[in-house]
């Protein structure tokens, strides 16, 4: 007999809201406990070119942790468009100035490029602080 490949519609797949305390946990391993989440891998349903995943709310960004000497020696860059427009800035510089963007550019560099990536993307909502605004959505807590 054969079986057939499933594929989730719409109405069977259920959204969940989860939150994560990064605070003193390690950058990396929050980012990937998002990623995986956001992009439904915890899931029985997973199917990789269909958006299954759930909502992650991160609070505490600015308390992350990092091993090593990455607060000095890891750097971001970016580029302004100009000639010699190449910008620099250390991991605890960038942390001071935009905590929750850290965590932003690390989940999303774990998920997928493309209109399904962007799409995923837009469910995780990151903050400074330990106040959210999405306690009506009755998010399950998840331990790192």
């Amino acid at each position: 007999m054969i079986q057939k490949t499933f594929l989730p519609k719409p109405e069977q797949i259920t959204r969940q809201y989860y939150l994560i305390d990064a605070k003193d946990k390690i950058l990396g391993k929050v980012a990937t406990k998002a990623a995986t989440i956001l992009r439904g891998k915890h899931k029985k349903i997973f199917t990789p070119h269909i958006e299954v995943g759930d909502s992650v709310i991160i609070i505490n960004a600015d308390k992350v942790r990092v091993t090593g000497k990455k607060m000095t020696d890891k750097m971001y860059q970016k580029y302004t468009g100009y000639p010699g427009g190449r910008r620099l800035i250390a991991l605890g510089d960038f942390l001071q100035k935009k905590p929750t963007e850290v965590l932003r550019l690390a989940i999303g560099r774990m998920i997928p490029k493309g209109p399904l990536g962007n799409k995923i993307r837009t469910r995780v909502r990151i903050y400074a602080g330990d106040k959210h605004p999405h306690v009506a959505q009755k998010p399950i807590v998840l331990e790192v």
